[in-house]
């Protein structure tokens, strides 16, 4: 590709660009951005571009139909997928280097009322994977976390909505535990980043080989650890509750809004809750936040209120909680006034008590305040130690979270 983008991006230009140009000036915006997703999106008359960044979408500009679909053909060739195919979704994958940076690019397309949809997920080799005390865990949390992935067998589940951050919390843990002492396999849908040592696979429902199927076959390969991508039905749910009480360390993700409800969410996909209780580790429930911009967040003085983080002042840090930040704007970061994302966690520890609770499957709530009690630090408190540490906004907790989690609601 050449360097005629990289100075500078100007939707305008778009218009006047050739569809191979076009395209390099697009990709190499996104990779400034550190966008994590790139969008062309056929319209009737025409092609919106547009990059998910920080987890917002943002427009980058609007093109004709005709050179939308040339910059489709384009992307398509480059990732080695069947251009003369308009009507079955398709998946494919590029391969980048731009010089100074490689990208990875995994590419699905979707037909749509008015042409052909395309997202593509960006990964930065430059940027890496992340380390699981990068992930954004307090102190207690990140010893808690250490804890479980240092027991030789296991459940731990990784919970919360799509889009936040669960697959970037596995790979951090796999990255820990793959030290070389233990035989580490992996199913995923499909495999996000190739790590060295690790045994990954991806499931092909094409070819009959789902999560269930792939599990019983990787069971046969001797693992120590491994790694679930998703938990999504009962067979996937019983096997893994299975391989975790006959001696492997095993990682999943599943959905559930908090910790406590990933038990419900394990029984409802019929899960024993006696064979449950015995084998579950912890539960780590999940949301992403926005970082405010530290060159450019707006200071707001507390001493009038010092009231405001009573209830966690036992958590914080001397120095902390003396004032709120808020966003502002400016060229660091493309005037949005944030400039990254860090995870907001729970962290749900097991004890006798909750380990009882789930083999009587008592409602979630039971097993919420139970691991409050336990020292659990829940959503409600995360948020506002994150606050009272100046690392993000009031605004961006109140949008991220819902308000029942916040204690904003009867």
């Amino acid at each position: 590709m050449s360097e005629a983008a990289e100075e500078g991006f100007r939707p305008a230009d778009l218009v006047e660009m050739e569809a191979e140009t076009a395209v390099d000036a697009v990709v190499r915006h996104a990779a400034r951005l550190r966008s994590s997703d790139l969008f062309l999106l056929s319209n009737e008359k025409s092609v919106n571009i547009a990059v998910r960044r920080l987890g917002t979408v943002q427009q980058l500009g609007v093109v004709s139909r005709e050179k939308g679909k040339h910059m489709i053909s384009y992307i398509k060739a480059q990732a080695g997928m069947d251009i003369s195919e308009l009507r079955r979704p398709m998946d494919g994958r590029w391969l980048l280097d731009l010089g100074h940076k490689k990208l990875d690019f995994r590419i699905n397309c979707v037909a749509t009322l008015h042409g052909i949809d395309m997202t593509l997920r960006m990964w930065d080799h430059d940027l890496g994977l992340r380390s699981i005390d990068q992930l954004g865990l307090g102190p207690a949390d990140l010893s808690r976390l250490i804890g479980w992935l240092s027991r030789p067998s296991g459940l731990l589940l990784v919970t919360g909505p799509t889009g936040t951050g669960k697959t970037t919390t596995l790979y951090a843990c796999l990255q820990y535990l793959n030290n070389g002492e233990r035989k580490i396999n992996t199913l995923e849908d499909p495999v996000e980043y190739a790590l060295e040592g690790i045994r990954q696979s991806h499931v092909n429902p094409r070819l009959g080989l789902d999560f269930p199927e792939l599990l019983r076959n990787v069971l046969r390969q001797a693992p120590d650890v491994i790694m679930i991508g998703e938990i999504r039905d009962e067979e996937t749910a019983l096997t893994a509750v299975r391989a975790a009480n006959s001696g492997h360390l095993v990682l999943a993700t599943l959905h559930a809004a908090v910790a406590a409800n990933a038990v419900q969410s394990m029984l409802a996909l019929g899960a024993q809750p006696y064979f449950l209780s015995a084998c579950l580790l912890g539960i780590v429930a999940q949301r992403l936040v926005r970082t405010l911009c530290p060159k450019c967040r707006v200071f707001y003085d507390l001493s009038e209120a010092p009231q405001t983080f009573e209830e966690i002042r036992p958590l914080l840090q001397p120095g902390e909680g003396q004032a709120i930040y808020g966003p502002s704007g400016c060229h660091e970061c493309y005037e949005v006034g944030y400039a990254g994302r860090t995870g907001l966690f729970e962290l749900l520890t097991m004890n006798l008590e909750i380990r009882r609770l789930i083999a009587q499957a008592r409602p979630p709530e039971e097993i919420q305040a139970a691991a409050v009690r336990n020292g659990m630090i829940e959503f409600r408190r995360g948020a506002l130690l994150k606050v009272a540490q100046g690392v993000t906004s009031t605004e961006e907790i109140l949008r991220d979270v819902p308000a029942e989690y916040l204690g904003l609601e009867d």
